[in-house]
């Protein structure tokens, strides 16, 4: 039983031998701010005393007494504080009993909470263009994208990664033209693409080609290269241009009209989106018969939630007011607009040594995702788009990303655990035989550095629950460049053998050594960086 559970069952024990009755069902328990105050707090008796008709200090009193009289497993003091909170001490037992719990469900089993229940989500991320290579700002998306799925997947969601291929439109035909004039050895039209990636592409075409479907296909191939050497794959890439010839976008009107959710007006056609918070009705068919952004949109989360329980998408920040006429038109089907979530992410400005790096789409001036992962590498890529919450605006510099050292967060991090593999290669060089766990004396870890492991390994849980439900990858960077922080520290002043340390406690650290090897594999497989064994 989690020490959680068994606190709040002996708290329960306590309330119903005070004379609360009922007793609440629910009973939290948080960690103190300050570490002096216990490792856990309760605020039951403030929670309580008003339905009790007590005085919240005076019950928290009883409650602590009785506490006292038969204390939970690993509590050495209770104690009342401020109006009433019930403060728990607990040994270092219930930290020895963390590090168990992680060697036995390893890397697979530990910090997994079952959020999803089998639930089956749709994480759609990037969808870009496909007319020219992906840029810097697009791995922001592409690397929270994929660590969101990563982490419903280790919370219990079934999900697929979607891309969505923008292929419809007056964009690909500009594109299309800019190949063949590239082909020819000639200039782009002055509304086409200008980028040099056309030159190089435009070679490689062959000369009997169409300029569309072949360009179509080379910058899907580029893109699909370019999320593949960040470890991204999409489990279905969902053509625009197929749905439109699929007659899907007709059906999906059709079913609006069935909901009496659109009405025409001034010769267009409109969608009632005010009538579920949105500042004004949209159109959807123009006056002209063309159809808006909105209604190819519409049709496509039509058919994402004929496939999936839940809809989660990543746009980029130009995307924002498009979110309200989403979730509207979503209700207007008859969807629960809470089964849609649309995460904005910020921009992202590129540095090198604090000066600004230029980037614009269409001229070719844009700095393409490719060339930052060759230069900063993908582990770093990846880390650095995920330290920070996608809702503020973020600096990435390439220079101070690309150092090999410790104040490089990706580095510090890899770094433990390669630590981490250097130790358990070398006691087995040194013919350390590992015993059972449970033949393991784990009450030897009492060092600061030990336990600061351990209470560290015993919140990974929790964070990745946070996370999952927070949609903030962030909190697992964090949580890796804490438990780094703690392992680094460790080695520093805690010998594994040698030195006059026992082979008890060396058994006992290669056991703590291992727990923080699991801890940081899952962070890592989290963020999807990679965990060297050396470095």
């Amino acid at each position: 039983m989690d020490v959680r559970d068994q606190l709040r069952s002996a708290l329960a024990d306590a309330l119903a031998a005070a004379g609360v009755d009922p007793v609440p069902t629910e009973i939290s328990l948080e960690r103190p701010a300050n570490p002096e105050h216990g490792d856990w707090s309760s605020n039951v008796a403030l929670a309580s005393a008003k339905a009790a008709g007590r005085n919240p200090r005076e019950l928290g009193q009883q409650l602590v007494d009785h506490l006292r009289h038969a204390p939970p497993r690993h509590v050495t003091a209770v104690e009342i504080a401020g109006p009433g909170f019930v403060n728990f001490h607990l040994g270092d037992s219930w930290l020895h009993d963390v590090l168990a719990e992680v060697l036995t469900a390893g890397v697979r089993g530990y910090a997994c909470p079952d959020l999803g229940g089998g639930l089956h989500v749709n994480v759609e991320f990037v969808s870009a263009n496909p007319n020219k290579p992906l840029h810097a700002g697009h791995g922001r998306g592409a690397c929270y994208g994929d660590s969101i799925a990563r982490l419903r997947e280790r919370c219990g969601f079934r999900v697929t990664r979607e891309y969505y291929i923008n292929d419809r439109g007056v964009q690909m035909t500009k594109y299309a033209e800019s190949l063949a004039a590239r082909k020819r050895g000639e200039e782009p039209p002055e509304d086409g693409y200008q980028g040099e990636y056309l030159i190089a592409w435009a070679e490689e075409m062959p000369d009997d080609a169409d300029p569309l479907e072949w360009g179509y296909e080379r910058a899907l191939a580029s893109h699909r290269a370019t999320l593949g050497a960040l470890q991204i794959h999409h489990d279905v890439w969902f053509s625009e241009k197929s749905m439109v010839d699929s007659g899907a976008i007709e059906e999906s009107l059709a079913d609006l009209r069935a909901h009496d959710a659109v009405y025409e007006a001034d010769g267009a056609t409109w969608l009632r989106t005010t009538d579920h918070g949105d500042d004004k009705d949209r159109v959807l068919i123009k006056t002209d018969g063309d159809l808006t952004y909105l209604t190819p949109d519409i049709a496509y989360h039509r058919d994402k939630f004929s496939r999936a329980d839940r809809l989660f998408n990543v746009w980029g920040a130009d995307h924002h007011g498009y979110v309200p006429r989403m979730k509207a038109a979503m209700s207007l089907l008859g969807h629960d607009p809470d089964e849609l979530h649309i995460a904005i992410t910020q921009m992202v400005d590129l540095m090198r040594s604090g000066e600004p790096v230029a980037m614009s789409g269409r001229s070719g001036d844009f700095i393409a995702l490719d060339d930052v992962i060759a230069e900063v590498g993908p582990d770093a890529a990846r880390f650095t788009y995920l330290m920070q919450s996608v809702d503020s605006r973020q600096t990435f510099d390439l220079d101070e990303v690309a150092t090999q050292g410790m104040e490089n967060p990706v580095f510090y991090v890899q770094y433990a655990h390669a630590r981490i593999c250097s130790i358990l290669r070398k006691t087995a060089e040194a013919g350390v035989e590992r015993v059972a766990l449970d033949e393991v004396d784990l009450s030897l870890l009492v060092h600061e550095r030990e336990l600061e492991l351990l209470r560290s390994l015993q919140t990974l849980p929790d964070t990745v629950e946070i996370a999952c439900v927070d949609d903030a990858p962030h909190r697992i960077v964090g949580w890796s460049r804490e438990q780094a922080a703690a392992l680094h520290g460790f080695y520093h002043d805690c010998y594994v053998m040698g030195d006059g340390v026992s082979a008890e406690l060396t058994q006992a650290r290669l056991a703590l050594v291992e727990a923080s090897q699991v801890g940081l594999r899952i962070a890592l497989d989290l963020l999807g960086v990679s965990a060297p064994e050396t470095m």
